[in-house]
């Protein structure tokens, strides 16, 4: 098998998507591939399989997958299918790195929705969604002021957010929570999305954050990483 027709959807959504035919022997580069437990999103807790993909255009202060911006290996979206498979799971996260570097992650991700998985899709917003499935759960990590990367951030991601986006904010300090909050205000967040308050590991305590929250009366989730706490916190694969 060396291709498949799916329907690719057109920038206006309005129009019923085109056929495409994806050759199947598109490759990929890919970081790892991985079974385990969601630790964020709304989708948290639920069996899921982690396709992480090679490279990002960020440098965050606070990353903890430094080892996906250059480790590797081209997979076909074949061989990515067939491992994907093998867990037997519904729900495909598809992570970096930054996926959206990576122009051929769309077919993988249109394959992935027509067999039915949930999909979501974790990025930094600073690449373009305009083009990612509809049928996709899109995480926008906006980026904080501690991150380094605060003016990374593409606002007519906005524009493109559906119902089902999910907006993230790692929070390192008060500054960032202020920042996150003008944030979500000035850009009428709130009644809109999904917003989701995470602490950075290691440093602020999640009790701060929790407390916080509470204090502001702020209209967020707050957000643990479950994987941090079922294991350690460097335990990669998981």
């Amino acid at each position: 098998m060396t291709g498949l027709e799916v329907l690719l959807p057109r920038p206006d959504s309005g129009t019923p998507p085109s056929p495409m035919e994806i050759d199947l022997q598109t490759s990929l580069k890919i970081n790892e591939i991985f079974y385990s437990i969601q630790g964020e999103s709304s989708y948290a807790g639920e069996r899921t399989v982690f396709i992480r993909t090679t490279g990002c255009n960020l440098r965050c202060t606070y990353c903890d997958t430094k080892y996906s911006y250059y480790q590797g290996e081209m997979m076909t979206i074949e061989k990515i299918l067939q491992i994907v498979r093998g867990f037997e799971a519904q729900y495909i996260c598809i992570t970096g790195g930054e996926p959206l570097l990576q122009k051929d992650i769309h077919k993988l991700i249109h394959i992935l929705c027509g067999e039915n998985y949930m999909v979501s899709l974790e990025t930094s917003g600073s690449k373009s969604i305009e083009h990612v499935d509809p049928r996709v759960k899109i995480i926008l990590d906006v980026k904080t002021p501690d991150s380094g990367a605060a003016d990374s951030f593409l606002m007519k991601n906005i524009d493109f957010s559906n119902e089902s986006t999910e907006y993230k904010f790692v929070i390192g300090s008060e500054k960032d929570l202020d920042w996150s909050d003008n944030f979500c205000r000035q850009h009428d967040l709130l009644k809109k999305f999904t917003i989701l308050y995470s602490p950075s590991h290691g440093q602020v305590a999640e009790s701060w954050l929790a407390e916080r929250i509470l204090q502001k009366r702020l209209k967020v989730r707050l957000q643990l990483q479950q994987h941090k706490y079922i294991w350690l916190p460097t335990t990669r694969g998981v």
